[in-house]
């Protein structure tokens, strides 16, 4: 073989080398993400996925890829969202901000991470907690069981209210529970109570009129996600009309809102990604059991209690994990 035609073969296997190694490297694996939610608002929650996601060793843009589809409040568009992700071909589905039922309905062999505010055997999710079988499982963060305990909290601060108004969102899954339990709270505080619902922005403000004109001495903010993103629009209107209300989360609370009781919205998020990071790394959803919170926030705003005229009793600020000044 003479030598410049050796040099042209050597050079020429050379050149396919780099194009055989990426060949032969895998492909990242694609999560959905999933949510009911709007992006603008859930930097903090996604955050909290992501960090959870890294303690199991995956970082997006690195090892991992992600789509995300977001139904902004509407949960109507759930179902075609769900399907944009499968014809995606992800691994796995990370299903919140209300998004489970979605997500659960759409496939039967796609791993499932979901966060679920209401019973998740119940809502047929999975089949117990311990084993939840099938190809689901995830968080129950027991929003929706939480409303009978704000609502106490709330006649704490304002035990003589003659009536107290109550917002709920009928399109949300876990309505019913959260609508029971309030019901049977108030039986048990002897209150009246009012219940009036909302699905869209405007829904909200027509409520608060009615409340107003109701002359409502409280409220309670049932725990939605699509609540969650209008939390500014609610805080602001129940300061404008100098209601005192009760919410799920601290994220109200910091954006002004009076006092807020349930689990932390980011310890459940960071979970999520840590269960995602599992599956992917070939665990099954029918073997990890569905994580309970043990920790609930009480979080009171002293600030807005000074503006809306109220003085907090001390055996209630004593009972807070936060006190705002």
């Amino acid at each position: 073989m003479r030598r410049r035609d050796f040099i042209t073969l050597v050079s020429g296997a050379a050149a396919t080398w780099p194009l055989a190694a990426r060949a032969q490297q895998p492909a990242r694996p694609l999560i959905g993400f999933l949510s009911g939610r709007s992006p603008s608002e859930s930097a903090y929650a996604l955050a909290a996925f992501h960090q959870g996601l890294k303690q199991g060793g995956y970082v997006e843009g690195q090892n991992v890829a992600i789509e995300y589809r977001w139904a902004e409040g509407q949960y109507d568009r759930l179902p075609a969202l769900v399907g944009e992700l499968l014809r995606h071909q992800v691994s796995v589905i990370a299903a919140t901000g209300g998004s489970a039922l979605a997500a659960k309905a759409a496939t039967a062999t796609v791993p499932i991470v979901f966060a679920s505010s209401d019973d998740p055997v119940k809502l047929g999710l999975v089949a117990s907690l311990n084993r939840p079988g099938g190809n689901a499982t995830g968080i129950n963060f027991f929003i929706s069981q939480m409303e009978g305990k704000r609502l106490g909290l709330l006649h704490e601060l304002v035990p003589k209210s003659a009536l107290i108004g109550v917002l709920l969102n009928p399109s949300n899954a876990p309505f019913e529970s959260q609508l029971n339990d309030v019901e049977e709270a108030a039986r048990a505080l002897g209150r009246q109570i009012h219940i009036l619902q909302a699905s869209k922005a405007q829904d909200i403000h027509v409520a608060f009129k009615a409340f107003v004109q109701m002359r409502v001495q409280g409220l309670l903010v049932g725990g939605d996600p699509f609540f969650n993103g209008r939390r500014e629009q609610l805080v602001t209107l129940a300061d404008h009309y100098a209601i005192p209300a009760i919410y799920e989360l601290r994220e109200y609370v910091t954006a002004g809102g009076l006092m807020s009781y349930g689990t932390s919205l980011p310890d459940t998020y960071r979970q999520i990604g840590i269960y995602t990071a599992r599956i992917l790394k070939g665990e099954h959803p029918a073997d990890l059991p569905v994580v309970q919170p043990t920790k609930f926030e009480f979080v009171i705003n002293l600030s807005s209690a000074k503006v809306l005229g109220l003085e907090v009793p001390p055996t209630l600020s004593a009972r807070a994990d936060e006190v705002i000044e």
